[in-house]
């Protein structure tokens, strides 16, 4: 750890956790109320389709935009806008009660700023990483997890409880603002994160880099996520839909998958000490396909909650593992590799939403479960690209580059 960490670091580093919970916190209480959303505004599965869509679709022009602003006004001052805003807008969503332009308005509002939130978030994170001159990302990546844990339990509780979706989003957006603005003043300003490299430094660093062991690893990253947006997106519908299960069990799914995943993440790094990277990878995947095959052949919502918890234990390690084996070929410092396998989640998580909402409304009653079958079938690719996720090193790169990646899993 670097010396001379001051008060002020550890106030940016703990206001940055708040940021990562109440990412976490907003977007599970949201995404774990899909079924009541539905049935709230009678939407088609296709109509849902698209309005699950649109949030990836649009989380990604959020993303760029904020990182336009932060040369300007820095990732702080971004933060504290776009996060109270992502609270804001699912209480918008809450409030539309059936009228559906309002909900398609409300949804495009939490996208752009989830993405804004996302962008902004992560370089208050790796600022962070910086001052303290060690790798962190993994902590903040478990604080939205944990949080995210938190959103999918009070989803439950506030179906057990009879609640509308305006009270249960409002309560779990009041936490969030309150954190937010509470946190918000001692994330760091402009002129403390530093001057990032400048263009012909990133063009010079970006010809260093090569491509084909980003697409290997990229690949298995966009996988991963296509079944974890599948998961998010659609899991606690598929328990409400096709297995009957009671309003507050439905957002359990999430939460199991997320408890693994926290569980799975915190002992990843000593399995690759151990077995080597392509080995837990491949163990991975193959935990993932058990995960998603016990999803498919579900006969009852206990078992698919069960299945998502084994698919949350497998997928969690390749996103991981991904940037550590792009921090092996990336000879700049500069991230380069990182940022290129940071695109493949944003696609996989873009075509998961894609792809299971357009088999969806083929059956009305086997829909879902059809659907998670491309997820469970598309993890085969996993292991035909385990060994690229032990590539030869680039003089001068370094493996332990921090990993940026979505908290969408």
């Amino acid at each position: 750890m670097s010396e001379g960490i001051t008060e002020r670091d550890r106030r940016a580093r703990v206001s940055a956790y708040a940021a990562f919970a109440v990412q976490g916190l907003c977007f599970a209480s949201l995404v774990t109320q899909v079924p009541k959303m539905q049935k709230t505004h009678h939407l088609s599965d296709g109509t849902l389709s698209l309005v699950l869509l649109m949030v990836p679709l649009i989380a990604g022009v959020g993303s760029v935009i904020s990182g336009a602003l932060f040369k300007r006004f820095g990732s702080g001052l971004v933060l504290r806008v776009a996060q109270p805003a992502v609270a804001v807008t699912i209480v918008l969503i809450g409030a539309t009660g059936d009228n559906d332009i309002a909900l398609y308005g409300a949804v495009a509002l939490f996208g752009l700023f989830v993405g804004a939130v996302d962008a902004s978030m992560n370089a208050q994170a790796i600022a962070v990483e910086r001052r303290y001159g060690v790798s962190l990302i993994t902590g903040f990546y478990a604080v939205w997890s944990v949080a995210g844990i938190l959103g999918g339990l009070w989803a439950s509780a506030s179906n057990k409880m009879d609640l509308s979706l305006l009270t249960g989003f409002g309560i779990a957006a009041a936490v969030g603002i309150v954190a937010s603005l509470a946190t918000g003043p001692r994330l760091y300003r402009r002129e403390e994160e530093g001057d990032g490299p400048s263009a012909e430094e990133l063009k010079a660093a970006e010809r260093s880099v090569p491509w084909r062991p980003i697409l290997i690893v990229g690949a298995a990253m966009a996988v991963a996520y296509l079944a974890d947006s599948a998961i998010s997106s659609y899991g606690a519908k598929y328990l409400d839909d096709e297995l009957s299960a009671a309003d507050w069990v439905a957002p359990l799914g999430y939460v199991a998958y997320q408890i693994t995943m926290v569980i799975s993440r915190a002992v990843a790094d000593l399995g690759v000490r151990r077995s080597g990277p392509v080995q837990v990878v491949r163990l991975g995947g193959l935990v993932g396909i058990i995960g998603m095959v016990g999803v498919v052949a579900a006969p009852i919502a206990a078992v698919a909650i069960a299945a998502f918890a084994v698919a949350g234990l497998g997928l969690s390690v390749i996103a991981p593992v991904s940037f550590s084996a792009a921090g092996r070929v990336d000879p700049t410092g500069l991230g380069v590799a990182v940022a290129r396998v940071n695109i493949f989640n944003y696609v996989g998580f873009v075509l998961g939403a894609a792809v299971v909402g357009a088999i969806a409304p083929v059956s009305h009653d086997h829909g879902l479960r059809l659907a998670f079958i491309v997820p469970a079938a598309l993890i085969l690719v996993v292991f035909v690209t385990a060994k690229g996720f032990d590539p030869k090193p680039v003089e001068g790169a370094d493996p332990t580059t921090p990993a940026m990646e979505r908290p969408f899993a």
